[in-house]
C-alpha cells in the first residue's frame, strides 16, 4: 500500500511537466524578442538554449540515472523538478540572454525526468503491466501538450512573462506533492559504484550499446526518437506550406490529434501489448507510423491527413511496448543507469535533428518536394522497425 499514491504522482508529474513546457512554447519568441531587442537576435538565442539544454543532457543524465539506482529515484526526481522550476523563475525576470543561458544549461543538467519515471515504473509495475503504465504516461504527456498552449497563450495575452511564473509555480507544486505524497520505489543500493567511466556520457552509452539484445533495442529507440522529432520539428512549417492553413488552425488539429493519442494510450495500449506481447506490438506500433510518415510525405488533401494522424495514434502503441521491452532487459538495481543512457541518446536526436530536419526542408523547398524530409523520418522508422524485429525477446546480461 505504500506505493499507492506513485503512479498516481508520476502521471501528475509528467502532466505538469508538459504544461509547463506547453505554457512557454507560444510566448517563447515574444520573451527573446523582448530581451534581445532584435528580431534575428531572438531566433538565434532561442535555437542555442535549446541546443545547450540537450547537450547537458545527453552529458549528465546517466549521472543522474546511476544517481538514482545509488541514492534512489525520490530525491533525484525532486531535485529536478526544482531545477526546472528556478529555470522558468529564471525566465521570467531575467533581463539578459546569457542569464537564460546559464540557468537552462543548469535546467539541462538537471533534465533527469524522464529518466527517473522511467526507471519508477519499472520499480512498481510488474513486467506485464509496464506497457499499460508507460502508456498511462504517455497520455498524461499529450494532454499536458492540449492544454499548455492554449493557457499559455491567454496568459501570455495579459504579460509576455507571466506564463513562465505560472510554470514555475506548476514546477514548485509539483516538488512540494512530491516531497509529501511521493514514496521511494527503491530505498538506493550505496554498493552501486560511482565510477569515472560511468560518469562518463560516451562510456555509459557505449556499454548500453554492446549488450546484445539491450543494445539493439537502444539502436532502435534512437531510430525512433530521429523520426518523432523531425515530425514534431517539421510538421507545423509543412502544414503551413502545403495547405495554407493558419496557426490556429493547425494548432487545433495538433490539440485533437495529441488528445486522441491521450485517450488511446490511456484506454488501449495497455490490453493491445498484453494480447500481442512487447515485440510484436513494437513491431506493429512502428510499421503504423512508417505508414503514417510515408503518407505525409505525399498527402495532397487535407482529409486524407486527419486519417494519417489516426493512423499514428493507433502507432504510438509501440512506443510504450518498446519501453516495456528495455525495462524487462535491466536487472532492478540498473534501471536508472540504462534508463538515464537512453536518456543521454534521445537527447542527442533532439539537439541535432530540428537543425538537421529544418535545413534538408528548407533546401527541399526549393529542389525537391516538401515531404522528403517525412520520407526520410519514414526510413528511420522502418528501420526502427527491422532492429525490434530482428531482436530475440530475451533477457540479457547484467549492465556492467
Amino acid at each position: 500500500m505504500r506505493r499507492a499514491p506513485a503512479l498516481s504522482f508520476l502521471l501528475v508529474t509528467v502532466f505538469l511537466d508538459m504544461l509547463g513546457l506547453g505554457l512557454i512554447v507560444p510566448i517563447v519568441p515574444a520573451l527573446m524578442t523582448a530581451v534581445t531587442e532584435d528580431t534575428t537576435a531572438a531566433a538565434f538565442w532561442s535555437g542555442l538554449l535549446g541546443s545547450i539544454y540537450g547537450l547537458l543532457q545527453f552529458v549528465v543524465s546517466p549521472l543522474l540515472g546511476r544517481l538514482s539506482d545509488r541514492y534512489g529515484r525520490r530525491p533525484v526526481l525532486l531535485a529536478s523538478l526544482t531545477c526546472l522550476g528556478v529555470d522558468w523563475l529564471a525566465h521570467a525576470v531575467s533581463p539578459s540572454p546569457w542569464t537564460l543561458l546559464v540557468f537552462h544549461a543548469l535546467a539541462g543538467a538537471c533534465a533527469g525526468t524522464n529518466t527517473v519515471v522511467n526507471a519508477y515504473i519499472a520499480d512498481v509495475t510488474k513486467p506485464e503491466s509496464r506497457a499499460r503504465a508507460y502508456g498511462l504516461i504517455g497520455s498524461a504527456f499529450g494532454l499536458g501538450f492540449v492544454a499548455g498552449p492554449t493557457i499559455g497563450g491567454l496568459l501570455g495575452a495579459v504579460d509576455v512573462r507571466l506564463p513562465f511564473f505560472a510554470a514555475a509555480a506548476l514546477s514548485f507544486a509539483n516538488v512540494a506533492y512530491g516531497w509529501f505524497v511521493l514514496p521511494e520505489s527503491r530505498p538506493g543500493d550505496r554498493t552501486t559504484p560511482l565510477t569515472l567511466r560511468m560518469a562518463n556520457p560516451v562510456a555509459a552509452v557505449a556499454v548500453v550499446l554492446h549488450r546484445p539484445v539491450l543494445g539493439r533495442l537502444a539502436y532502435a529507440r534512437f531510430c525512433a526518437d530521429v523520426a518523432r522529432m523531425t515530425h514534431q520539428s517539421i510538421w507545423t512549417f509543412f502544414l503551413t506550406y502545403r495547405f495554407s492553413w493558419s496557426p490556429a488552425h493547425v494548432g487545433v488539429v495538433m490539440a485533437a490529434g495529441a488528445l486522441a493519442g491521450a485517450v488511446f494510450q490511456a484506454r488501449a495500449v495497455g490490453p493491445v501489448v498484453r494480447r500481442l506481447g512487447d515485440k510484436r506490438a513494437a513491431v506493429a506500433g512502428s510499421l503504423l507510423s512508417v505508414a503514417a510518415l510515408t503518407g505525409t510525405a505525399f498527402v495532397s488533401v487535407p482529409w486524407l491527413l486527419y486519417v494519417l494522424q489516426a493512423v499514428g495514434v493507433l502507432g504510438s502503441v509501440g512506443g510504450a511496448a518498446a519501453q516495456s521491452w528495455i525495462s524487462r532487459n535491466v536487472r532492478d538495481d540498473e534501471q536508472g543507469t540504462v534508463q538515464g543512457a537512453l536518456t543521454g541518446i534521445g537527447a542527442v536526436a533532439e539537439t541535432v535533428v530540428p537543425v538537421a530536419a529544418g535545413t534538408v526542408f528548407g533546401w527541399s523547398l526549393a529542389y525537391a518536394s516538401p515531404g522528403l524530409v517525412f520520407v526520410g523520418a519514414a526510413a528511420f522508422m522502418a528501420l526502427s522497425a527491422l532492429l525490434l524485429a530482428a531482436t530475440p525477446d530475451v533477457r540479457t546480461a547484467p549492465f556492467g
